[in-house]
């Protein structure tokens, strides 16, 4: 028997100088945890079969633990594409997913945002923080989102009609493809929604002011009910990827 299934957690998240802005939640729902990236991260919060189950019609997962940042300036985008990230400044509120399966964001011309892997390898996102030195004599500034951001995401067939509810924008699949950003309001609040398909699962990555966190999943949450959606974890997700189109 693994400590997963002994039903005891393989993280703390309190003992992590890092943590999720909406850890006491999950903990309240019974979340155990494991460590990814260098924090606890929500790895599920019941029999993980069923969780896929509810993931693929519609699950909400913090991913706020993930690794994370962010350059802005005139020469961010190019200094980017020179280190090998593929993303094109001049196509602002696009996404592109990169060879270790991160996710490199255009949210304007001059402002990019890099989203770990759901393995929450480091890698990419130390490499180019280490090197803000040369960043800044390219102009390009980095912009540490770790803290500023929460990420969580919403997945499954359901995940367009949820959105609906709380979202002006057009988020269904035939609107709304795979890679799209929307800088808009979500649940009366400002946030950046990106479309990022999990295997063949439908899903969103929603990002925003960390500040806002707990009102803002709790506020997903709700609109959820109605589908019979809930919160799952992040083995969820990665089982989701592992299933090709």
């Amino acid at each position: 028997m693994t400590v997963a299934e002994s039903g005891k957690s393989t993280a703390r998240p309190a003992a992590f100088a890092r943590r999720s802005f909406v850890y006491r939640r999950l903990e309240s729902a019974g979340a155990w945890f494991t460590e990814t990236g260098g924090a606890a991260v929500a790895a599920r919060f019941g029999d993980t079969a069923s969780e896929v189950e509810t993931a693929r019609r519609l699950g909400l997962a913090d991913l706020s633990p993930l690794p994370r940042v962010g350059f802005k300036g005139a020469g961010a985008m190019d200094w980017l594409a020179e280190r090998g990230v593929t993303i094109d400044g001049s196509r602002p509120n696009w996404s592109w997913r990169q060879s270790d399966g991160s996710l490199a964001i255009a949210r304007s011309k001059t402002e990019s945002l890099i989203l770990s892997n759901l393995s929450g390898n480091r890698d990419l996102c130390d490499r180019l923080e280490s090197e803000s030195n040369e960043a800044r004599e390219a102009r390009a500034y980095v912009l540490p989102r770790y803290d500023g951001l929460f990420w969580f995401a919403l997945t499954g067939s359901r995940a367009a009609e949820c959105m609906a509810k709380v979202c002006g924008v057009d988020l269904r699949p035939s609107s709304f493809a795979d890679g799209a950003v929307a800088q808009t309001s979500v649940a009366g609040m400002t946030a950046t929604v990106v479309r990022c398909d999990i295997g063949v699962a439908n899903a969103f990555y929603l990002l925003g002011d960390s500040a806002s966190a707990e009102y803002f999943w709790d506020a997903i949450l709700d609109a959820m009910r109605e589908f019979r959606g809930g919160a799952v974890g992040l083995w969820s997700l990665q089982t989701l990827q592992a299933e090709v189109k």
